[in-house]
């Protein structure tokens, strides 16, 4: 093949080094970001299926020595199976049967439904959060969210990275909690609705579902219980780097880190620091600490976000393990607090 001119310098310059590489393999370790893994190599093993819990990793907070790591061949299954539903705005069939979908996954755990009618700029819309609780012996709860829409004024738009992500991860973290009851917090699995815009994003044309279960939540005492809210969001990217965000709160920052640091994946974290508009920020509103873990550097200068090129060519399992491991070992933190 024809090498450019830099990368025959890089080469020239790369020669030399080899041997110290290969007398220190352990710095291979440290090379290099995330490859991108094509989809014709992605394993896409068996239909998912609720899992048991003694087939599982092991769950979080029951073996304190012992570090959470997710089936990442499992997690992207489901993000599979949830683009293969196509564009899933609110309101459509897709949309809908989506929601069929993580109802059948969801058997075994305890589910909650906030539904209620958003008034958008386009008319009324119904809207339907769904949430998964899974006990713990100590009073309180983490949540760990998503949004599982996708944005409407795109045609085409399937939302692999935005949307199927966040979805199909918390679908595989289910089944890491499916089963024996947890010795710290309780973990909610949220799954918000018509966090997109219809039109244009605004204060009120955005963020439908988390308003109102935040709402919900502060008007019933619920907050109360809310020791952390994680937010999972645009987290597959195969070239992870996800962004610490100013609108979390900082502690709760620190200790993702501090999960990342414990797990060796220090290097797809915080390296850029801005402020994301998200589905933390109603819960921010109503008290309670928030994270939200999201890499907004979607393709070179953020290309793919809200495109038709938001496709599973580029997603990667190993980011989904990456951010699935580390929102569950900041779930055994917390419980240690």
């Amino acid at each position: 093949m024809i090498v450019p001119d830099s990368r025959r310098k890089w080469l020239a310059a790369a020669v030399p080094a080899l041997l110290m590489l290969l007398l220190a393999p352990l710095a291979l370790k440290r090379l290099g970001r995330l490859p991108q893994t094509p989809p014709a190599t992605q394993a896409a093993g068996p239909l998912p299926t609720a899992v048991p819990a003694s087939a599982t990793a092991g769950q979080p907070g029951e073996h304190p020595d012992e570090l959470p790591h997710i089936n990442a061949a499992r997690a992207m299954q489901y993000v599979r199976e949830v683009v293969a539903f196509g564009p899933r705005p609110i309101g459509n069939e897709a949309h809908k049967k989506l929601e069929t979908y993580l109802g059948a996954h969801l058997k075994g755990a305890t589910l909650e439904h906030d539904d209620f009618t958003a008034a958008t700029p386009d008319g009324n819309f119904p809207i339907h959060n769904i949430i998964a609780k899974f006990p713990g012996a100590k009073p309180g709860a983490v949540v760990i969210a998503t949004h599982y829409d996708t944005l409407m004024r795109v045609k085409g738009f399937v939302g692999a990275n935005d949307g199927g992500s966040g979805t199909g991860l918390l679908l595989e973290l289910a089944n890491q909690l499916r089963g024996a009851k947890r010795s710290g917090y309780s973990v909610w699995l949220v799954w918000l609705d018509g966090e997109e815009s219809v039109r244009q994003w605004s204060q009120t044309d955005s963020l439908y579902g988390s308003r109102h279960l935040a709402e919900k939540w502060q008007k019933d005492g619920t907050v109360k219980e809310v020791k952390a809210f994680l937010l999972a969001d645009m987290i597959g990217d195969a070239d992870l780097n996800i962004d610490r965000d100013q609108n979390s709160t900082p502690w709760l920052e620190d200790l993702v880190f501090q999960a990342a640091i414990q797990l060796g994946y220090q290097s797809h974290f915080f390296a850029r620091t801005l402020a994301v508009q998200d589905d933390h920020i109603p819960f921010a509103k109503a008290g309670v600490p928030v994270a939200d873990l999201i890499d907004f550097d979607y393709g070179y200068n953020n290309v793919f976000w809200h495109t038709t090129q938001d496709t599973l060519d580029k997603l990667s399992p190993k980011s989904l393990a990456i951010t699935g491991d580390v929102l569950l070992e900041t779930a055994r933190l917390l419980d240690q607090k």
